[in-house]
């Protein structure tokens, strides 16, 4: 498992009957892997992981590890409402052949410290892959905090965090708490730039969907040292980056795709697709965007 580089936060394509439609979820996923992103993130908040049944996740991950051959890694979601639901799709996961898994905390209760700390060992006893904690205060009201963390340093299956939360504090409060225990990954797109920079190993990526080369590019340019050139990425990409905070983030970034022909925006009820003034905004924004990206402005040069 290779943790450095951008991994999207991948979409589940749907047909319009909104059955699952594997071909179009594999497309998704191939011209992601050939426009240079380093692994990919299936099923998880964007990938509308609770509104699949278990077998349709189950189909979606074997659709995605035949397509993706091992070219990338893949880090599954393991987003449940139960313990026990989380032990067994860990398992199945493993079985079907993807690299790791991104584990939340269980869906809808909201745990105490200890009972967070036993779903996220459970789940890791059942498999021998390595695990990434999700943390995202904000959508799912609890906080992996360093009490928790500090509780689970024995597991050595439980490698890294996905750092969802805008407190851009945390990456050096964990580090100085723990080192190189836990290795941190940019979750939030809209403070990547400053997670990366204080030491996030990675970028999991909301509209890296629609705008996969650009990501890469700005990545690319922090690796190398070249601030200059991935801030102007990054201000350029700014108004765009906002939407993975938003609550609708997940109607925006399918509409996002659709316009970049990258996919269609279909989601799944309760999820409605955007309207009215909602749509118009976003749709601007992207287009806007797609006017003016770097890639292509440096190209023109």
């Amino acid at each position: 498992m290779k943790w450095t580089g951008v991994f999207p936060a991948a979409t589940t394509q749907f047909a319009p009957d909104l059955s699952i439609d594997i071909k179009a979820t594999q497309d998704v996923l191939d011209a992601l892997i050939k426009d240079g992103v380093h692994g990919l993130v299936v099923m998880g908040t964007c990938g509308e992981n609770n509104s699949l049944e278990p077998e349709e996740k189950i189909r979606v991950l074997e659709a995605a590890c035949e397509v993706v051959n091992k070219r990338v890694p893949i880090i599954v979601g393991i987003s449940e409402l139960t313990t026990g639901r989380g032990v067994k799709f860990a398992k199945e996961a493993t079985r079907i052949g993807a690299d790791c898994l991104m584990v939340l905390p269980a869906m809808v209760y909201v745990p105490k410290e200890n009972e967070l700390v036993a779903h996220f060992k459970e789940i890791a006893a059942a498999t021998d892959l390595p695990l990434m904690l999700y943390n995202n205060p904000n959508a799912y009201r609890v906080n992996i905090g360093a009490n928790v963390l500090s509780q689970l340093t024995d597991v050595k299956n439980i490698v890294a965090v996905k750092e969802s939360s805008a407190d851009t504090k945390r990456y050096t409060d964990l580090y100085n708490e723990f080192g190189d225990r836990y290795l941190m990954m940019a979750g939030l797109d809209d403070v990547a730039y400053e997670g990366l920079l204080l030491g996030a190993r990675g970028w999991i990526s909301g509209l890296t969907s629609a705008f996969p080369q650009e990501s890469v590019a700005l990545v690319a340019a922090l690796e190398k040292g070249d601030l200059k050139t991935a801030l102007a990425i990054y201000r350029w990409f700014m108004p765009l980056l906002h939407l993975d905070a938003v609550h609708d983030l997940v109607q925006c970034i399918k509409l996002a795709e659709q316009i970049m022909g990258r996919g269609n925006e279909r989601v799944r009820k309760p999820r409605h697709i955007l309207e009215g003034d909602r749509r118009k905004e976003i749709i601007e924004m992207v287009e806007k965007a797609a006017q003016t990206r770097p890639t292509l402005l440096s190209t023109a040069a």
